[in-house]
């Protein structure tokens, strides 16, 4: 089950079951089956703290992705999502703010699934994958 949930910031209006529906697909188009799924909305400083608490990162970011899964036919876990940072990004790229985060939920996804981006390759792989599903979803 994929659920939407506040941290310290409200949950876009926009998200509702058809993003989730969307979510679904990519998981099961890995032949994976979708387990406890959390989304949480926080603030650019309550991402932080978890950063540096889990991490030991010392910066902001969009989003921090915790696998629960106990087994790899299972995809489970928290994603935390800082609503600030999306919004800055958004601007940045010249994005609007909805498309953003979108991009962000599926991008916590493929981690989930099992995909990094901790190296260049990676990294080309995890844009790859969110264009397509970015694609996929605006086809749907």
């Amino acid at each position: 089950m994929i659920q939407f949930e506040k941290f310290d910031c409200e949950v876009p209006a926009f998200l509702g079951k058809s993003t989730k529906r969307w979510i679904e697909e990519v998981i099961k188009s890995y032949q994976k089956k979708v387990g406890q799924i959390h989304y949480l909305f926080c603030s650019d400083e309550a991402l932080l703290k978890i950063n540096q608490q889990f991490l030991a990162h010392d910066y902001y970011t969009d989003i921090i992705t915790f696998n629960k899964s106990m087994n790899n036919e299972i995809v489970s876990g928290e994603c935390y999502i800082s609503v600030e940072r999306v919004m800055e990004n958004a601007k940045i790229v010249g994005e609007l703010f909805a498309e953003e985060l979108h991009r962000v939920l599926i991008h916590g996804m493929l981690h989930l699934i099992g995909f990094g981006d901790g190296n260049e390759e990676e990294k080309r792989q995890m844009r790859s994958l969110e264009q397509k599903y970015l694609t996929l979803r605006l086809n749907n």
